[in-house]
């Protein structure tokens, strides 16, 4: 008779070895006293980026005005993150336009632009959903917005992308589950840690996060009078003035964490990879949603929500059955489809073996025609999105 295995000693070994193994590569990538940095710009993507044209630049460098970029072989000029924030601040004090370099909440007669909180779900795994909240995030973050990141996948993939190793970084807490805990919560603040990107901080995530999914129960139980889907929007009450969007990327499950978020959100973007089994399970995960989410809005909950969209993710134009898929999606689901899809791309996939994504990757490690398709994808769905976070806003999207 086969010798058998206790299945929690080998998985804890497994866990061991693999987590020794991350911990080297981690360490050859980034020596332990190394932090991730922001890539230089070319003149050119800081030029497309601000919106005007590279002679224009050429000019503000030449009259001494902004930032002075460093020059590389043949006068090529690079630009830092801090750069493109610093000419964007600039800039904006010069135009008669509000908005126009620095597109962000405003104040009005109203009182003011609300802060927009965008949840991105999903509740398969493999739909893109951590890929493209990472993309969003930064993206709007370079287009001049102030971001705060939410990493709420106990997986902490979004967390890994920016540079944190869950299980050496956060021993001592850290996520937002400190900050939602039943007893003794922090101030939210108190876990909010700056990126390497200008304008997106980030609230990192690990195991620990799976503490409220068991908590909560225990309070249901208790009838304690704390509701559990207002913690994350109570939360973010605190920091409400500091920035202008917020976007949490769920975990891949309709819990109390998920709950919480979509409680605590103005918008919702679900990301679906256009395939049979994928579109079927979004089905289950829908009405599984609107079930919930009834309860949970009976119960007081905010369930109302300036725009929900579909994302299509890992988008490949030449494959028949994934064309009728989208088809058929837009058939039954209209304009809340977003026009754009995000491509399935080596470069993309490629980045982020490295821990990184496309709008930090140096272009030179791939070619120039793969590059560019994904980046083109890619900005042209961050941009539909931003278009509509200004229209939440009550205006036109920003050239």
């Amino acid at each position: 008779m086969a010798q058998q295995e206790r299945i929690d000693v080998l998985v804890g070994e497994h866990a061991a070895r693999l987590s020794e193994r991350l911990q080297a590569h981690r360490a050859q990538l980034f020596p332990p006293d190394a932090r991730k940095e922001m890539r230089r710009f070319t003149s050119g993507e800081v030029a497309e980026l601000l919106g005007v044209k590279d002679a224009y630049l050429r000019k503000l460098h030449l009259d001494g005005r902004g930032p002075s970029p460093e020059t590389g072989v043949g006068g090529r000029r690079y630009y830092t993150a801090q750069d493109i924030q610093a000419l964007r601040v600039m800039l904006e004090k010069g135009t008669k336009t509000p908005g126009t370099y620095l597109p962000g909440r405003r104040s009005n007669a109203d009182g003011g632009d609300h802060l927009q909180v965008i949840t991105v779900i999903n509740f398969k795994g493999g739909s893109g959903k951590t890929t493209t909240a990472a993309h969003l995030a930064q993206k709007l973050a370079l287009d001049g917005y102030r971001v705060l990141a939410i990493d709420l996948d106990p997986q902490a993939s979004f967390s890994a992308l920016h540079g944190y190793q869950p299980e050496f970084d956060l021993l001592d807490g850290g996520t937002l589950y400190d900050a939602i805990r039943y007893e003794d919560p922090l101030p939210l603040r108190d876990v909010i840690r700056p990126s390497y990107f200008p304008n997106l901080d980030i609230i990192p995530g690990n195991l620990d996060l799976m503490e409220f999914e068991h908590e909560t129960p225990r309070a249901l139980a208790n009838r304690s009078g704390q509701f559990f889907f207002t913690r994350v929007g109570d939360k973010l009450a605190e920091v409400e003035s500091d920035y202008d969007i917020v976007v949490i990327d769920c975990p891949p499950q309709l819990g109390f964490l998920t709950m919480s978020a979509l409680s605590a959100a103005t918008a919702v973007l679900v990301t679906v990879h256009p395939q049979m089994l994928d579109v079927m399970s979004m089905c289950q995960f829908l009405l599984m949603t609107s079930n919930l989410l009834g309860v949970v809005a009976e119960a007081g909950g905010n369930m109302s929500y300036d725009w929900l969209r579909y994302v299509v993710t890992r988008y490949e134009p030449g494959d028949g059955p994934q064309n009728q898929m989208v088809s058929f999606m837009r058939s039954m689901f209209g304009d809340h489809v977003l026009n754009h899809p995000v491509l399935k791309s080596t470069a993309i996939s490629d980045a982020g073996i490295t821990k990184q994504t496309l709008y930090e990757v140096e272009r030179t490690q791939f070619t120039r025609t793969t590059y560019e398709r994904a980046m083109e994808s890619l900005n042209a769905v961050n941009g539909e999105i931003e278009a509509l976070i200004q229209q939440a806003w009550g205006r036109k999207a920003v050239a």
